[in-house]
């Protein structure tokens, strides 16, 4: 297949560049692993579901009822179940190298003039005794179940850890059903009032989870974290603790609460596998782009959560305008103003910087972390191999940790433990530049030698 521009993800950010340059005239494929359009963010029951009220999930419906039906309306080529897993610079553009259907194993081929990377996020996972029993999720992976699934992880729940996700996870679960028996948030609430000015605009949406909260007689414990979870075969309960004013337990805090479920996640990250490996800058943990949401590299776009965690408002203002700058620069034109989009995205990256700098994980929680904690799930590699590796064996980095213990050289490469291996070693995070972004057979990769 043969287009101008490859969108990669079909969430906010994608749908809205991919909109944006059909509109200018490109020819367009849009490249989603999903079955179908939206990403977490706008995620749908399966129509087989037939839910009578999918709107009840979402707080921004309206906007998801346009772009679905801009994209049906458009030219946009939409090819669902394709996930991605390398995208290769050739002399005369790019080919998107995808693997078909929930199999993985059929290899299809998009050539591109150019590449909009707009993969989204992935979220933050910390390890603590009992993380790794049945009933304890993400709480994305909560989300996801009721919003995709219509279904509910189980009957009394905990959501738990930090960050604004927590908000609407806890607000849906209980709205669903499930008694939330505590929302356990990490965070100062002083630290929120320092960015009152950059954070004014979202007052109001957590004014209305707040609210909900209350009417379903959730108990808010505030500087408080999960320091173990609890149960033989599945969860069974939890324990949590108040934190200092420097992030550490507090002994003799501890309390348990019974649930059977346990919701938690410690804010987003950004995927950057496939810009990794075409070569395009990081700034940090994100993509560097420009005032264009243009990387370094020629014929590549950025926009979305892996240029900096944001939410789906900034997403789509920036896939607008890299759908704007794409369609221009392939046409060898100057790209035209898009005043509200810049001015739009100016505010939410600055909303966006107040929340991740008010929500930062617990300063030690490492520290609650046993040695017989699983860290590395894929190949069962626990906190003391971990940490032995750097006290007792010398390693100064992550790739040397990697290479010692195994950690990092599972299924997930390293997205899941990273973080986790990181924080307990500590060692810096290292852009991984990686060949590929997920797991693929040896036959594909022969065919594609082949020149597939």
């Amino acid at each position: 297949m043969r287009t101008d521009l490859a969108v990669l993800g079909a969430g906010p950010a994608g749908l809205a560049a991919a909109l944006a340059a059909d509109a200018r005239g490109l020819r367009v494929t849009l490249v989603d692993s999903a079955a179908e359009a939206g990403g977490q963010f706008y995620r749908q029951p399966a129509a087989a579901l037939r839910a009578s009220r999918p709107q009840a999930l979402h707080h921004q419906w309206p906007t998801w009822r346009r772009l679905r039906d801009g994209l049906a309306a458009s030219g946009v080529v939409f090819l669902t179940d394709h996930h991605v897993w390398c995208v290769e610079r050739k002399s005369a553009g790019f080919t998107v190298h995808a693997l078909l259907g929930p199999e993985q194993e059929e290899p299809v081929s998009v050539h591109a003039d150019a590449v909009l990377l707009a993969a989204g996020g992935y979220e933050r996972v910390l390890p603590f005794p009992g993380w790794t029993l049945p009933g304890v999720v993400t709480a994305g992976g909560a989300q996801a179940m009721l919003k995709g699934g219509l279904v509910v992880p189980g009957r009394r729940a905990v959501v738990a850890g930090t960050g604004p996700l927590l908000l609407p996870v806890a607000t849906g679960l209980a709205a669903a059903g499930v008694e939330v028996a505590a929302l356990v948030e990490a965070a100062d609430p002083g630290r929120l009032a320092r960015y009152g000015p950059a954070l004014a605009a979202k007052l109001p949406e957590g004014a209305g989870y707040a609210a909900r909260l209350l009417r379903h007689r959730v108990r808010l414990h505030i500087r408080h974290t999960v320091v173990r979870a609890h149960g033989e075969d599945r969860l069974t309960g939890v324990t949590v603790a108040a934190l200092d004013a420097d992030g550490r337990v507090r002994p003799g805090t501890e309390r348990h609460i019974p649930c059977d479920t346990l919701a938690v996640g410690h804010g987003m990250l950004p995927h950057t596998d496939l810009a990794e490996s075409l070569g395009c800058r990081l700034d940090g943990p994100t993509v560097a782009v420009d005032d264009e949401q243009r990387t370094d590299v020629p014929g590549v776009w950025a926009a979305g959560e892996s240029t900096g965690i944001g939410g789906a408002a900034l997403a789509l203002a920036e896939g607008h305008i890299a759908g704007v700058s794409a369609a221009a620069r392939l046409r060898g034109t100057a790209p035209e103003p898009a005043a509200a989009a810049l001015k739009s995205r100016s505010r939410l990256r600055s909303s966006a910087a107040a929340l991740d700098a008010a929500y930062p994980p617990p300063a030690h929680w490492a520290d609650q972390v046993t040695d017989d904690t699983v860290v590395c799930r894929c190949e069962e590699v626990t906190a003391g191999a971990v940490r032995g590796a750097v006290e007792e064996l010398g390693a100064g980095d992550l790739r040397t940790v990697k290479l010692l213990t195994r950690a990092g050289m599972g299924w997930c490469q390293g997205q899941v433990c990273g973080p986790a291996v990181a924080g307990l070693t500590g060692c810096e995070p290292t852009p991984s530049r990686r060949p590929f972004a997920r797991p693929v057979p040896l036959g594909v990769l022969a065919r594609a030698g082949e020149g597939d």
